[in-house]
Order: C-alpha cells, then sequence, then structure tokens
C-alpha cells in the first residue's frame, strides 16, 4: 500500500514534522507514480535494490512490493522513525540513517552483489549522487532516479546538443543513459517549480581511457564551452595532438562524443 496526498499530510502532522528545504525534500504523494518508477526498475524477488532520500517511504514501499530486497537510506533523523514504522511490515526493507554523500559504499552495498539504485533524488545532490555512484560504486549496475528535468537531460544528452555537457561524457563513459518518463510538479509535497525526469543508466565496460585524466580535461573543456578547444585547452592540448587524435582544434568541446575525448585524452597523456 502506497501513501496517498492525505496520508502524506497525516503523517507529517502527526510526527510534527515537515518537508525540510535544507534536504531538498519533496514527498511523491501521488501511488500511480510510485508503481510506475518501481515498474520501471524492472526488479523482483532476488534483486538488491538501494533507495536514497526515502522520506517517508512512498517509493520505498512500491519497491517493497515487487519482492526485491530494498536497502532505504534517509538522512533526516525526524524522518527515520517514522520510515522505519511504516516498512515495519515488510521484512525485505531496511532502513539506515546516513548521509549518502559521505557513505562507505562497500561498507553500505555488498560489492559481490548487484545493485540497482532506485530513487526520488532531493535536487540538491541529484547530480553529484549520481556522479559518485559511476566514479565509485561498481556494484550498482543500474541507475534509476527521478531528478530535476534539465539534469536528466544532461546525463541523457547526445553531442551538439545544448543540454551535452562534462556529465553527458561521463555518463557515456560509463554506460548508456536515457529518459524514460517525465514525472509533473503536482504529484509532490510540497509541490517544486520545475519539471522532474526519470532518467536511466544501465552501466558498460567502459573504455580504457584513464577516467581521472579524461574527466580532468573534459571539464576543463566545458569550463569555457563557448570557446575552441585550441583556447580552453591552450597549454595542454598542442596542435598536433588534436591532429593525431583526429580532433579538429576548432571544435567546441559539445561536438566531441566519449570516443573522441578518449582519443584526445590517451594521446595528450602519451598512452
Amino acid at each position: 500500500m502506497t501513501h496517498s496526498r492525505p496520508r502524506i499530510h497525516d503523517l507529517l502532522d502527526a510526527h510534527s514534522l515537515a518537508p525540510r528545504r535544507d534536504l531538498g525534500q519533496n514527498f511523491v504523494a501521488d501511488p500511480n507514480t510510485v508503481r510506475r518508477i518501481a515498474d520501471l526498475a524492472r526488479v523482483g524477488p532476488n534483486d538488491h535494490v538501494v533507495e536514497v532520500g526515502a522520506g517517508l517511504g512512498s517509493l520505498t514501499l512500491a519497491l517493497a512490493d515487487t519482492g526485491a530486497d530494498v536497502t532505504a537510506i534517509e538522512v533526516d533523523a525526524g524522518m527515520v522513525p517514522v520510515l522505519r514504522a511504516e516498512v515495519a511490515d515488510h521484512a525485505n526493507v531496511r532502513v539506515v540513517e546516513a548521509d549518502a554523500m559521505r557513505l562507505d559504499w562497500d561498507e553500505m552495498l555488498d560489492p559481490s552483489i548487484k545493485w540497482v539504485l532506485v530513487a526520488n533524488l532531493p535536487y540538491n545532490v541529484g547530480t553529484p549522487l549520481v556522479c559518485d555512484i559511476l566514479d565509485f560504486v561498481p556494484q550498482v549496475e543500474r541507475i534509476l532516479v527521478m531528478v530535476q528535468r534539465e539534469v536528466a537531460e544532461r546525463f541523457a544528452a547526445a553531442p551538439r546538443t545544448s543540454a551535452y555537457g562534462a556529465i553527458s561524457v561521463k555518463a557515456a563513459y560509463w554506460g548508456s543513459a536515457r529518459i524514460v518518463g517525465i514525472v509533473p510538479s503536482t504529484v509532490f509535497v510540497p509541490r517544486p517549480n520545475v519539471e522532474s525526469a526519470l532518467v536511466e543508466i544501465t552501466r558498460r565496460t567502459p573504455p580504457t581511457t584513464d577516467p581521472v585524466e579524461l574527466f580532468t580535461l573534459v571539464k576543463t573543456a566545458f569550463g569555457q564551452r563557448r570557446k575552441m578547444l585550441r583556447k580552453s585547452l591552450s597549454g595542454i592540448v598542442a596542435a598536433e595532438q588534436f591532429e593525431a587524435a583526429d580532433v579538429a582544434g576548432t571544435s567546441r568541446p559539445e561536438e566531441l562524443d566519449v570516443d573522441a575525448w578518449c582519443r584526445l585524452t590517451e594521446i595528450v597523456h602519451g598512452h
């Protein structure tokens, strides 16, 4: 049984709680939306799910109903006892009070198990958390998160589009990203000022290019995205290195796909 809008308000009132702006809390108050997310997650018995920002348990309950084992992480100490009570009847849910931005992920998520991250992420941590998971938590094989629509579009953007940036390259290095749904602001309590979207990132075997070297070069270029690469990477990439990588120095950073970025990185670092 997932939470309706009246149930969200009742829980908040009964425990003298309110959504915290500093934690970016917007609770999903629509059972159809959380069931849709659980369906899109394609999880069931024997699957292992980690949820970040579980809040009052709207999505947690929908995920629990799939039969998957759910590790629900919540940072708000006032919210955790309510969350524990709401999922008490579900033996397949583990509630952890922790800050996902400071977690020891290998301690939290057994590296010998394959995990799926499914979450309605607080807007203030959406981008850095997904990037950290991609970079440092390989046991998370698939990600399905609800974030601001423009953030989702950046993760899934193709080269030569206005949304394409450093995080698009990061997502493409580690896997394939696609937007699988748009979520209106009306399903949240409180109602945010922006639309949300569901983005799915599925891991692949990454290129052999060193990710630290790659992302350092990419971030430098996108830091001056309006400039040609020969200008923004001046002193880092020589003219003959652009040529050797088959990359035009007159290109702008959004014109290069992940393979071109990898070629350029390899040549710059003499690999």
